[in-house]
């Protein structure tokens, strides 16, 4: 049916008016922090140096070797590549939702033709009509009164900007896993060289004893006292040789590809990890950590979903809509006076349902309820990060001056007990512990390293430092909000 249209600046204020209504209205609890769960300070107290987030990972790390595999493993990790993944998922479900606060406008044409037989025809003759109509409609649109569609955006926002910081913090943890990984095949590295250096001295050792003893210098004891010397440095160098290997696959596996691991005869430059750093106030880990932002941004969508759950109470209001034209002849379509509209508005009010929408507001209080102790437990998880680091950097420096030390001695020990034994003072029962010793000396002194250099790498991933805060999806989502 043809009928007069509205004026255009008519339809223009009353359309400007529907959106200004549609979702100014919002039901969500007012968002405020959690106090947090721990204590003011750290345990241990940190020398002045620069904020872990204000160092790049290719400042912290100079050794050019782990820069490189640092680098391969951000553009190769799967575990990165997933977790990128998963940041477009997310920004495809806001796209989805945000769209939902729009009508869906849709351009449509229709025609019909009908016979009606005399018979039933009120003029007592067959009769042939037609109708055709060409227009935009747009199709059960809510006005969003109570703020509904727009908690449920609000909602999604937050996701992706959870799953931003998700893979931020997946980032994180892979520079660090990376450069642990690589201190651990350095550690073996040296091991493995100490080890190989032990079995040469020991079989030169042995062929000399052995020449003595076919001379009759010494007994067959002193000669299976080195055999047993050599056999154990054999068997630990095959046991670091098996290490190593494993340690490698595991470390390719990180990086992501192929990579070039061949032992490294260099000792580890300890300068090229160790740096200052400054673990702060554990408040400052809210802004730092990629994690903790991630916790509370689901918080924030959960409640979010609590306003989603309060709306459902109110009624329901949507819009049914077209404008075009429409004529009983095809080729009268657009003529002048064809003009056509309908709007049918919609109202549900929910009156019994079994308390599902109450069970639907538990259901997001409670969901609310698990975000904020997450939230919490992520903050003391964060904490203990930072307190065992610094605890470690502190106590594990102690343990190789001690190391330092005590090798010292110990090569002493090993030079004097030789010396005795060669001028027939000790038997060689002496000069077997104190080379045994003397290993075991070594060997922990290299692991004790790559622990201190460990503690480092973890208290500069515990504070929020290795991979720079990304914009691209806060950016994206502020800019379409």
């Amino acid at each position: 049916m043809a009928v007069p249209t509205l004026p255009n600046r008519a339809r223009m204020a009353a359309l400007a008016t529907t959106l200004a209504l549609a979702g100014c209205a919002s039901m969500a609890p007012l968002y405020a922090p959690p106090p947090l769960p721990v204590a003011t300070q750290y345990p241990e107290t940190d020398s002045a140096g620069a904020q872990a987030p204000d160092v790049a990972w290719q400042a912290y790390f100079a050794d050019a070797r782990l820069q490189a595999l640092i680098a391969q493993a951000l553009a190769s990790n799967r575990d990165i590549r997933i977790a990128a993944l998963r940041v477009e998922e997310a920004r495809a479900a806001y796209g989805i939702q945000r769209a939902e606060q729009f009508p869906t406008i849709a351009l449509g044409a229709s025609g019909s033709r009908a016979r009606v037989p005399a018979d039933l025809s009120p003029t007592g003759r067959a009769m042939t009509s037609a109708q055709y109509q060409a227009g935009l409609n747009v199709s059960a649109w809510e006005l969003d009164f109570w703020g509904r569609v727009r908690s449920l955006k609000d909602s999604a926002l937050q996701t992706l900007l959870a799953s931003d910081e998700a893979r931020r913090a997946v980032g994180v943890a892979l520079v660090a896993q990376v450069a642990n990984g690589y201190l651990g095949l350095r550690e073996l590295d040296e091991r493995v060289a100490l080890a190989r250096a032990t079995v040469d001295s020991r079989a030169e050792s042995l062929r000399i004893f052995t020449r003595r003893f076919e001379v009759g210098s010494i007994s067959k004891l002193d000669l299976t006292q080195v055999e047993t010397l050599l056999s154990q440095a054999l068997s630990l160098s095959a046991q670091l040789e098996q290490a190593r290997a494993v340690q490698a696959h595991a470390l390719a596996q990180l990086v992501g590809g192929p990579v070039d691991l061949t032992p490294d005869t260099r000792r580890f430059d300890d300068a090229s990890v160790l740096q200052p750093l400054h673990a702060g106030l554990p408040s400052a880990l809210l802004t730092q950590r990629p994690d903790l932002i991630a916790a509370e941004h689901q918080l924030r969508a959960a409640q979010a979903n609590i306003g989603a759950a309060r709306a459902a109470f109110f009624p329901t209001i949507s819009l049914t809509a077209a404008y075009g034209t429409a004529s009983a002849e095809l080729n009268g379509l657009f003529d002048s006076g064809s003009g056509a509209w309908n709007l049918a508005p919609r109202l549900v009010l929910p009156i019994f349902d079994a308390g599902r929408l109450r069970a639907n507001m538990d259901l997001a209080e409670v969901r609310r309820d698990v975000a904020v102790a997450n939230y919490e437990k992520s903050v003391q998880g964060a904490f203990r990060e930072v307190a065992d680091a610094l605890s470690n950097r502190r106590w594990l420096a102690l343990q190789v001056d001690i190391g330092k030390t005590t090798l010292a001695a110990q090569s002493e020990r090993a030079r004097l007990a030789k010396l005795r034994y060669d001028n027939g003072a000790a038997p060689y029962l002496e000069v077997l512990d104190a080379q045994r010793d003397l290993l075991t000396v070594e060997q922990q002194l290299v692991q004790t390293r790559r622990a201190l250099l460990s503690s480092q790498v973890s208290l500069y991933a515990a504070l929020g430092g290795g991979v720079p805060a990304n914009t691209s999806a806060a950016s994206a989502a502020a800019s379409t909000h």
